[in-house]
């Protein structure tokens, strides 16, 4: 019984270790990483046309969700870049989506996908009417940053590190530098 048992275990860890190599070498796909790039590149410009800007997110969010209903997203870098694409999105469901997807970013060896999850999350739960947890969300009021509705007790500062989120006056201080506003 123990013989077998150990057996089990070194046959699932080899499952688990074959799995994993499987994802580190899954093929990024070319287009996903293009409409990224036009993505970020879209939100570097000096004066921002947010209409345009919007009708643009929509047309990559639609060729975004094409390629991952065919099937064509297969890396982390792949879902990495969508999730960015959907957390630019309008909705609750746009937010949800791309949590799922930079949940599934890490999942194939996309460590530094924990960020775009943490603000993902907490962009669903503003937009569905809930406090945000992790406090990566910022609106400016009067050139001051505000987390509000921030439930700021719920989710210890060491599980806001482990994610890279910034804490205590780091998160001030990054508030105030999006909104135009150097620290005290």
């Amino acid at each position: 019984m123990i013989r077998s048992l150990a057996l089990f275990a070194l046959t699932c860890s080899g499952a688990a270790l074959s799995i994993e190599t499987q994802q580190l070498e899954r093929p990024t796909s070319g287009e996903m990483t293009a409409i990224f790039k036009e993505d970020q590149r879209a939100r570097q410009v000096e004066n921002v046309d947010w209409a345009k800007l919007e009708a643009e997110d929509a047309v990559r969010r639609k060729r975004t969700r094409d390629l991952l209903d065919a099937g064509e997203l297969k890396s982390g870098n792949d879902y990495f870049h969508a999730a960015f694409i959907f957390q630019h999105g309008p909705t609750a469901e746009d937010h949800l989506l791309a949590h799922v997807l930079a949940m599934a970013a890490i999942k194939l060896g996309r460590e530094d996908a924990s960020w775009i999850a943490t603000a993902t999350l907490d962009r669903y739960l503003q937009r569905i009417g809930q406090s945000q947890v992790l406090g990566t969300q910022y609106q400016c009021e009067n050139d001051r940053a505000s987390m509000a509705p921030y439930e700021r007790k719920l989710v210890p500062d060491s599980v806001r590190e482990i994610l890279g989120v910034p804490v205590g006056k780091a998160q001030e201080d990054l508030g105030n530098m999006l909104c135009g506003r150097t620290s005290n």
